[in-house]
Formats: structure tokens, sequence, C-alpha cells
């Protein structure tokens, strides 16, 4: 089998992870572009979507579809309850200073990390896909100048990760419907372009933080949830998550969902990419290394704004 197939089936392998990389930047983004919060503990609310999954569906007797749909549904707003009680209770309480904010959410990292350590335990879990029917996939190759199709052997992907991929697909295009045509989202965006303009038009501003902060946190756990499957629940599972999402913030250009979703699919198939044909740490490096090179040449992002 010629290189061809081999880099349709490393796109693919990307893809899931740039859709699921999406989700948890877009969450993280969305944090800082209206709080100008910088949120370490995003990779643990991640990581606590993954292991309240696991419980979820642990719970569930039955098809796996079964607990699988209510997780999904219910996961993400646990997840989001919980972060924005974080809110309420300790970051409101510092005045969302970025100074303070940063060593609070490293101390709430730690607390996530530690109960659910003392909890869940130290394993890694698995949790059954809802569906995962393996498809073969076919391949066109140029003979004499005639095209024929063939299937090479393993050629393959899942039901379940084509699933994963147009799900986040559907979760971006509903964020982005709520900030760009929403009232919410109107709110929101006011708040983040003056926070004391919308204080003096009425605007509750701490409870936009308190709602924002919570989506943030969802976004994470609704993508863990999705991932979970393929790979299994596990407490220190959050880190890869929250050092991808804050190379794809800043690649992006930091508050700015467009560049945020852009940059995923950049570093997620470059990932899926590299880490098939070289290794995993090399795609890494690379990141980091482009990661150098914006904040050297471009520091607000490829579609960031530069501030006066």
């Amino acid at each position: 089998m010629d290189i061809g197939p081999y880099l349709l089936l490393a796109s693919l392998e990307g893809a899931v992870t740039a859709a699921v990389l999406a989700l948890t930047a877009v969450g993280l983004s969305l944090v800082f572009g209206v709080m100008r919060v910088v949120n370490v503990a995003h990779g643990e609310f991640f990581m606590l979507g993954a292991v309240l999954a696991w419980w979820v569906t642990s719970l569930v007797a039955g098809h796996a579809a079964l607990g699988f749909v209510l997780a999904l549904l219910v996961v993400p707003v646990m997840v989001g309850a919980l972060a924005a009680l974080a809110d309420m209770t300790i970051l409101k309480r510092i005045a969302y200073d970025p100074e303070r904010t940063i060593v609070a959410t490293i101390g709430i990292l730690y607390i996530i990390q530690q109960v659910t350590l003392m909890t869940y335990g130290p394993d890694a879990r698995p949790v059954e896909p809802p569906f995962n029917t393996r498809l073969a996939l076919p391949w066109i190759e140029f003979v004499d100048g005639k095209p024929h199709i063939y299937w090479p052997w393993g050629l393959s992907t899942t039901t379940y990760k084509l699933g994963v991929i147009a799900a986040a697909v559907l979760v971006l295009i509903g964020v982005w419907l709520v900030m760009a045509k929403s009232r919410i989202g109107l709110i929101m965006r006011a708040t983040q372009l003056d926070r004391d303009m919308a204080l003096a038009f009425g605007i509750p501003v701490e409870r936009v933080y308190a709602l924002v902060f919570g989506l943030g946190a969802a976004l994470a756990a609704l993508a863990a949830v999705l991932i979970v499957p393929i790979q299994q629940a596990h407490y220190l599972m959050g880190g890869d998550p929250l050092l991808l999402s804050f190379i794809v913030v800043i690649i992006g250009g930091l508050g700015s969902l467009p560049g945020t979703v852009v940059a995923a699919i950049l570093i997620g198939l470059s990932d899926g990419i590299i880490s098939v044909f070289f290794s995993p740490t090399l795609a890494k490096i690379l990141a980091t290394l482009l990661v150098a090179l914006v904040l050297v040449f471009r520091p607000q992002g490829l579609f960031g704004v530069r501030r006066a």
C-alpha cells in the first residue's frame, strides 16, 4: 500500500483529535475572551467529564447507548454547574484579578484531581461506545490513466469516530449561533467589550461570568464524554487537553472563537499525521515551536486583534 491510504487514515485520526480539541479549546477561549481569566483548571474539568461519564454509564443497565446518551446530556450540566459554583465562591471573591485567578484555578485543579483520585481511584477505565461498526474505506488508484477503486487492507475507521466529528461540528455551530444570534450572546459580547459599560446598562456581569465559566467547563466535559469511548477515563488525563488547548488558543488568538477552531483543526490534523508517520513527541515539539513563532511574529495570534 502506498503512502496515500496511510495519509488518509492519519488524517481521519487527526480529524477526531481536532474535533475534540476544538470543543475543549473553544471553552477555554470563551472564558478568556469574556472574563479575561486564564483557567488553569480547564483540563481537570475535561478529566472530570470523562470520569463522570464512566460513572453514569456504569449505573445504567441495558444497551450501552442508553448510558452514553444519559452521560452526554447530564455530565456537561454537572461539570458546568460545578464550575459556575467555583466561580461564584472563589473567583468572584478575588474580583477576577488576573494573577490571583491563575493561583486560584491551580488550586481548583489540584482539588478536583485529588478528590477524583480518592473517590475514583488510579485505574484507567473504559466506556463502551453506543455504536462502533468498522467501516472499510476505499481508495482510488489510477492505472493507465483510468481510475480504479480498491479496498486496501487495514484502511478503515469506525462509525463512532465519524460520529464524534459530526457531533463536534454540530456543537460548534450551536455555540456560534448562540454567540452571534441570541440575546445571551449579545450580552456576553457586550460584557467582553466593556465591563463597566455593561454594568451601567444593568447587565448582571457577575452572573454572566458564572454562566460563561460554567459553559466553558461544560464544553470541555462534553468533549471528554465524546472521546472517553476511544481513550479510557483516568484521573491524570487532563494534562494534554489543557496544554493543547492553550497552544490552540494562543495560535488562533486569545478570545477569538473562529481562530480557535481553525487552530484546533491545524493542530489536530498535524498531530494525527505526524504521530502516525513519526512520533507523538515530535508532534508536540512542532506545536510548541509553532506557538513560539506566533508569539514572536504575531503575538495577538492568527485571528486576534492587537490591543492598543
